[in-house]
């Protein structure tokens, strides 16, 4: 047994945010006047406070039947964007949907050859142009060549910069507005990539890309590793942005969609379903 405050801190320690924290914390006291509090009963409660926050916030990803579909992934360098791209992109043409890449992440070479092989891997093409090219002028080749051959769904990374936000603000401005001249309605999904080992870090990120790129969804990965993820709940509870899917491994099938239910019970340590 821990004491009320052990379990606060606990609680906040796990990247949960001080809002829910508090809540979980009035949820086991009500009615408390021992102080010694029964593990087993918090965490059923931890996974009922938890599950509320979720619930509402799990939407799973669907393509639209618009022509060419166009997705935006968005997030930081090593959020596993351009991986969760290749992932959904199977996912995609193993619908039969006609997929193609546009790698406008031109500043990190990497990027472009990773798009570049998930590509080869999906059959997939991938737009791509020599590295510092204008992101925003690949992104309307990717978008004329999308519309003049019948692909279903197009795929746009970009660069994850946030050392120097103006910057990434314009170039993102500058690619969405090029989308948008060739379909108004378009980027169809704004998708942020975050990564769930980086904590407290992913709030300032969900909150810079929110403002910049219009995020519709979200996908949290590596979540294979020691963390909860704890992080989500947080996010979850500021934003209410859908989230979509996590990435709990490296394979196609470790993209998974979110389940809040199952969520919050491994946060709260319950196993099992």
């Amino acid at each position: 047994a821990q004491t009320l405050q052990e379990l606060e801190d606990t609680l906040i320690q796990a990247d949960l945010g001080i809002a829910v924290s508090e809540r979980i914390i009035k949820a086991v006291s009500t009615g408390r006047y021992d102080k010694e509090i029964d593990p087993e009963e918090v965490k059923q409660i931890l996974a009922e406070e938890v599950g509320k926050v979720l619930r509402p916030v799990e939407v799973p990803f669907n393509f639209g039947s618009e022509k060419p579909f166009v997705i935006l992934v968005v997030g930081v360098n090593g959020s596993g964007k351009t991986t969760t791209i290749g992932k959904l992109g199977a996912i995609a043409a193993g619908e039969g949907f006609k997929v193609m890449f546009a790698a406008c992440d031109t500043f990190r070479a990497a990027a472009i050859e990773q798009l570049t092989v998930w590509g080869k891997r999906i059959g997939a093409e991938t737009i791509s142009r020599p590295q510092g090219a204008d992101a925003a002028g690949l992104a309307f080749d990717a978008m004329k060549a999308a519309s003049e051959d019948g692909t279903d769904i197009v795929f746009i990374d970009t660069a994850g910069r946030l050392h120097n936000k103006a910057y990434l603000m314009d170039e993102l401005d500058k690619v969405v507005r090029v989308i948008k001249k060739y379909d108004a309605a378009a980027p169809h999904a704004v998708l942020l990539v975050l990564d769930a080992t980086t904590g407290q870090n992913a709030l300032a990120q969900a909150e810079a890309f929110t403002k910049v790129a219009g995020v519709t969804g979200l996908i949290m990965t590596k979540l294979d590793g020691t963390a909860r993820g704890g992080i989500l709940v947080a996010i979850a509870e500021r934003f209410k942005l859908p989230i979509h899917a996590i990435g709990v491994g490296e394979s196609i099938e470790d993209l998974q969609p979110f389940d809040a239910n199952a969520f919050s019970r491994a946060i709260a340590g319950i196993d099992g379903n």
